[in-house]
C-alpha cells in the first residue's frame, strides 16, 4: 500500500494582536465525523500520541494534515485525516478546544487520567511560578511583534503612495480572466483560513513546500509592506463568487493580510515570495511587485524604507529571542510532568484510539 501525502499548516500563530487561533477551519461540525481534543499537561506526551497516529494512518494510505505548533514547531496541536473526518487536537491553552457536540462529534481524552498527581503537586509552586512566568515572557514578545508591524505599516504607506494602481487593477482583471474565466458567477463559495508560516522560537518557519502542489502556481516577489495582497484579494473575492472553494493563508505577523491562495477545483495557487518566507515551489508566472511602482517615489523615501527595514529587522530579532526563551522555560515546565506520566496506559488508550478509527 502506498503511503498518503502530508500537508504541514500551522492552526495558530504568535503575531502582532497576540496569539491569533484559524482553529474553527481545522474542520467543520458537519465535516467530522469524529473530534478527539486531547487534555493533559505540558509533557503528558499530547504530541508524540498524535504523530504515532499520523504516521499510522500515513502507512494506511490515508492523506494528512499535520498541524504544528508556532510555540514550537516540532510539536503538534493537531492531526487532520480528511478522508476520514477525523481530528485529534491539544485542547489546552492557548488553544483551548472544548467539545461542541459531545458524542456525537466531539470527544475528550483525558490524559489527566494516566499521570501521578501526588509527584506532580509536589511541583505545585515551582509550576505556577513557571507557567506565570511563560506568560509574562509571551506578553513581552507580542509587543515586541506589535511595535515590528508599526514599522512594517510605515513602509506599506509609502509603497501604497508609489503604487500605479490602475496597472495593478488592470493586472489583477488579466489574472482572474486567466484563472477564472471559463467559471461562471453564481453560488457563494467556501473559505477556509489557515497559516502557511509561523514566527517560532527557530525563527521564521514556512511549510510552503507541502501547500503549494498544483499543476500552476503564480508567484507575486515583493517586500516589507509591498501590497502584493491587493491582488490575491481580488483573486479570491472572483474565485468565492463564482462557487469555489478557496484555502488563504494569512501573514504570521499580521492575521489578516492575506499571502498565499489556493483553488483547489482548478488546480492553481498564489504565493506570496519575500525574504521571510520563500519556497522551492515550481513557479508557473513571476511577478515583481516593483514594476508596479513609481520609481521616483522609492527613491525620494529610499533612506527610509531602508532605515525601517533595518529596525524591523531588528526588533523582530527581539521578538524571536523572547518567544525562544518562553520555549525553553516550556521546556522546564514538562520536567515537572514527565516522570509522573504512566507512558504504557496512553500506549493502550492509543492503540484502542486506533482500533476504534480503523473500524
Amino acid at each position: 500500500m502506498s503511503q498518503g501525502k502530508i500537508r504541514h499548516l500551522f492552526p495558530g500563530g504568535n503575531t502582532s494582536l497576540g496569539f491569533f487561533s484559524y482553529y474553527s477551519n481545522i474542520i467543520t461540525q458537519e465535516e467530522a465525523d469524529r473530534i478527539f481534543v486531547i487534555k493533559g499537561g505540558p509533557g503528558v506526551g499530547k504530541s508524540t500520541f498524535m504523530k504515532r497516529m499520523g504516521a499510522e494512518m500515513q502507512s494506511r494510505g490515508y492523506d494528512l494534515e499535520y498541524l504544528h505548533c508556532s510555540s514550537d514547531n516540532n510539536s503538534l496541536d493537531g492531526v487532520k485525516v480528511p478522508d476520514l473526518g477525523v481530528v485529534f487536537l491539544d485542547g489546552t491553552a492557548p488553544h483551548v478546544v472544548d467539545p461542541k457536540h459531545p458524542g456525537a462529534v466531539d470527544e475528550i481524552l483525558n490524559f489527566g487520567e494516566f499521570w501521578n498527581e501526588e509527584g506532580i503537586r509536589a511541583h505545585k509552586s515551582d509550576i505556577i511560578n513557571t507557567t506565570r512566568e511563560i506568560g509574562y515572557i509571551f506578553s513581552r514578545a507580542y509587543k515586541y511583534l506589535k511595535a515590528a508591524y508599526a514599522i512594517y505599516e510605515g513602509s506599506a504607506a509609502i509603497y501604497s503612495d508609489a503604487l500605479n494602481k490602475e496597472e495593478v487593477n488592470k493586472f489583477s482583471a488579466k489574472i482572474i480572466d486567466d484563472v477564472l474565466g471559463g467559471v461562471e458567477v453564481g453560488k457563494e463559495g467556501k473559505q477556509r483560513s489557515m497559516f502557511a508560516s509561523a514566527l517560532t522560537p527557530n525563527g521564521y518557519c514556512n511549510y510552503l513546500d507541502t501547500i503549494m502542489t498544483t499543476g500552476k502556481v503564480y508567484e507575486f516577489r515583493g517586500g516589507l509592506g509591498t501590497h502584493e495582497d491587493l491582488i490575491l484579494e481580488k483573486v479570491k473575492a472572483a474565485a468565492i463568487e463564482r462557487g469555489l472553494y478557496v484555502e488563504a493563508y494569512y501573514c504570521a505577523l499580521n492575521p489578516y493580510k492575506l499571502d498565499h491562495l489556493l483553488i483547489p477545483d482548478l488546480d492553481v495557487a498564489f504565493t506570496t515570495t519575500n525574504e521571510y518566507h520563500t519556497s522551492k515551489v515550481s513557479v508557473f508566472s513571476s511577478v515583481d511587485m516593483q514594476a508596479y511602482m513609481n520609481r521616483a517615489v522609492l527613491a525620494n523615501y529610499k533612506d527610509d524604507l531602508n532605515q525601517n527595514l533595518k529596525e524591523f529587522d531588528n526588533i523582530m530579532s527581539i521578538a524571536l529571542q523572547t518567544i525562544n526563551r518562553a520555549k525553553a522555560l516550556h521546556d522546564k515546565l514538562e520536567t515537572y510532568y514527565v516522570p509522573n506520566i504512566r507512558f504504557e496506559e496512553i500506549d493502550r488508550c492509543f492503540e484502542k484510539t486506533l482500533a476504534r478509527i480503523i473500524k
